[in-house]
């Protein structure tokens, strides 16, 4: 088949790949892409590279699909690469395709616009999959595997250059089936064995990660089946819904769950990475009698010790697993629920005022419903593990850490699901890393939410330095007046100043069929009855 130019052949191929909206930025070096999504699909101007790749990422994570973000060449591929980091490090389907200098002068070192050196190995570090585009013949097929790439577990972003000479050329298509990418499976003697284990626990506990988001189902069978308690990562979250009565959650280095571990006679891990945010630096110790699934391979036994490692997809693994499951012992399941019910209380406890805010959030969320957050204190102490979750699309964050995130998911989160509102979750020092997108915000007016807690700087780190050392540095940042500030954007605004105002104020705000900025005023608010750090070690501390 013969497209006029590169950006009529994209177009196909997004088409091909049910993607109906992509995010970007316009350029010298990617004008005929632009057009043609522009004019075909949805092309959804963002105010920065790092910006397109992080909406490009939660559209693909709220659709369970694959996303597009569009860059520019040099300069606008470097800014995109800290979320193509953000989409390795979570295993996110993203297809970043990205300009480049003209065919003729690429490599020479002119100095040519945008050009920078070996911009295809700066792609290939950031990325699980990079390519080139050699000439206007293979652009498709390129595409089409990248694609394939950025989809296969355990995922990644999958990144194209392509010179824009041969972007403005007529394409030759030819589409063909790729073939399926093998899914490994665990042999009979491998399930065998762990399904004895499995079969011998009488105090079994299952611990979640994001390798078990298409699982559920399986997932919830084997509990129910076992009568286990299940710990999750905070990609886990919502595989099994966080009402169900065995789902304790994000909770493991709490004592009462470390408690529950120890007692634990058997443990099966289900793509998890157990980060070191959730295990305490490593320290948390894990049941001897451990069963690990993973479809990356690399990663059975690397953290902690097993005794069965499941080399293979968690839904099949799981289903093959549940015929061996028995009921626990008489007792146990009553004590995971009144674990669950323990660490929840304490940590709405000692949250203080705003428990306020996530209840009233939950309370105003239809069950589905995406929650999107930054890392900041409010989603890394309650968001992270009290707001609940029902399903792993809405459950969409920086797994990578990096803050500034939070508001361009949250966009293309919303732009993907625009029948259900969107809530971002947001801290003042996070949302001024791309104060720009308010403006992609008020231009495309999604179903959404902008919850700001504005403490006047990075409290996280805040709180470390008043803990560890004798003066703050570079903790401390001007804020903007958020009201004026919503204004000139053309924004409705609403402020929590008081427990008293969460309920009511965010109940108008995600009735709203637009957006809303919700700014939470800490000072006024109150302060937390503890104090949240964040869970690393300080040398000698």
């Amino acid at each position: 088949m013969r497209y006029d130019n590169g950006g009529d052949l994209l177009v196909a191929v997004l088409r091909e790949l049910g993607i109906d909206t992509v995010f970007g930025i316009v350029s010298v070096h990617n004008l005929p892409l632009v057009e043609a999504v522009d004019r075909e699909l949805r092309f959804v101007p963002v105010r920065h590279e790092a910006s397109a790749v992080n909406a490009a990422d939660a559209y693909g994570r709220a659709r369970g699909t694959l996303g597009c973000a569009l860059t520019s060449t040099g300069t606008g591929a470097g800014n995109a690469a800290g979320s193509l980091i953000e989409a390795l490090s979570a295993g996110s389907s993203v297809l970043h395709v990205t300009g480049q200098v003209e065919s003729e002068f690429l490599g020479s070192g002119r100095g040519f616009i945008h050009e920078t050196k070996d911009q295809l190995g700066m792609l290939s570090a950031v990325s699980a999959h990079a390519a080139s585009v050699p000439d206007a013949e293979q652009a498709g097929r390129i595409l089409r595997e990248a694609a394939r790439a950025a989809l296969t577990a355990p995922g990644g972003p999958a990144s194209v250059e392509w010179p824009i000479d041969l972007q403005f050329a007529a394409q030759t298509d030819e589409p063909a089936e790729l073939p399926a990418a093998a899914v490994p499976a665990p042999t009979g003697s491998e399930l065998a064995a762990a399904g004895a284990l499995l079969a011998s626990a009488r105090r079994p506990l299952v611990w979640a990660g994001g390798g078990v988001v298409t699982a559920g189902g399986e997932l919830a069978g084997l509990l129910e089946a076992a009568g286990a308690g299940l710990l999750t990562s905070n990609s886990g979250r919502g595989a099994v819904p966080e009402d169900h009565e065995q789902v304790i959650g994000n909770f493991a280095t709490t004592p009462a769950v470390r408690a529950l571990l120890a007692d634990a006679d058997v443990l099966l891990t289900i793509g998890t990475h157990f980060r070191s945010n959730e295990t305490a630096d490593y320290t948390l110790e894990l049941p001897g009698a451990h069963i690990q699934i993973d479809i990356d391979k690399d990663a059975l036994g690397r953290v902690y010790p097993v005794a069965h490692a499941l080399h293979g997809d968690a839904a099949a693994t799981l289903a093959a697993l549940l015929p061996h499951a028995r009921p626990s012992e008489s007792g146990w399941t009553d004590r995971v629920g009144a674990v669950r019910t323990e660490v929840r209380a304490l940590l709405h406890d000692n949250i203080g005022p705003q428990a306020a805010i996530c209840d009233a959030i939950r309370a105003a969320l239809p069950r589905e419903a995406v929650v999107a957050r930054d890392v900041t204190i409010p989603s890394s102490s309650w968001g992270n593990r009290l707001l609940e979750m029902y399903d792993p699309r809405d459950n969409v964050f920086p797994r990578g850490g990096g803050i500034g995130q939070g508001l361009g998911m949250g966009i293309g989160a919303a732009l993907a699901r625009p029948d259900a509102p969107t809530v971002v979750i947001a801290g003042d020092g996070g949302l001024a890393v791309h104060l720009g997108e308010l403006l992609t915000l008020a231009q495309e007016r999604p179903r959404l939410t902008l919850i700001v807690f504005n403490d006047g700087g990075y409290g996280v780190l805040r709180n470390m330095q008043d803990r560890y050392s004798e003066r703050r540095s570079g903790v401390d940042l001007a804020t903007p007046d958020f009201e004026l500030l919503a204004r000139a954007c053309g924004l409705p605004y609403l402020r929590i100043a008081a427990e008293e105002h969460a309920d009511p104020m965010l109940a108008e705000a995600v009735a709203s069929n637009g957006p809303t900025l919700v700014e939470v005023d800490l000072t006024a608010l109150g302060p937390m009855k503890v104090p949240f750090t964040p869970p690393v070690r300080i040398p000698g501390q």
